[in-house]
């Protein structure tokens, strides 16, 4: 049965529908890829934190501080020092934690470990863990990316 004063046709109602499932479906293609070629944040080159924040821990313990749109941890080694990395796997970008009862850094998303040093020992990373370079400058924990003076 066809509407006397209808605005539109089925076969242009059909072809809306399909029309927009497409394009909805080409959108969803083409946003991880155009987020890839033009990431939404930079990564720093430096952050600086307060040291206050972080001489309290226990040695082989992790803190979590923002760098940039990733989580960045801090590592108070045995020996009283401290080691920074961008605390997400080489394999995927998926967020890594550290279990201190076996030293080791587990990214849960495909099984990869690393050891308290972040050097790969299982699972599916190509890499170590990026290190960052961390001084600390007065009162001042400054964390920069390697190759940057």
């Amino acid at each position: 049965m066809r509407i006397k004063h209808s605005l539109f046709t089925r076969r242009q109602f059909l072809n809306g529908l399909l029309g927009g499932w497409l394009g909805a479906l080409a959108v969803s293609l083409l946003y991880p890829v155009f987020k890839f070629v033009f990431p939404p944040t930079r990564e720093p080159d430096q952050v600086t934190l307060p040291f206050s924040d972080f001489k309290d821990m226990k040695p082989n313990t992790v803190e979590n501080f923002p760098w940039g749109s990733k989580p960045g941890l801090i590592k108070k080694n045995d020996d009283g020092s401290y080691t920074a990395f961008v605390g997400v796997c080489t394999h995927l970008d998926c967020n890594v934690t550290y279990l201190p009862e076996q030293r080791k850094f587990f990214c849960a998303c495909h099984d990869g470990w690393y050891d308290q040093d972040g050097i790969h020992i299982g699972g599916p990373p190509p890499r170590p863990l990026r290190r960052l370079n961390l001084s600390i400058e007065g009162e001042d924990l400054v964390i920069k990316r390697e190759g940057v003076e």
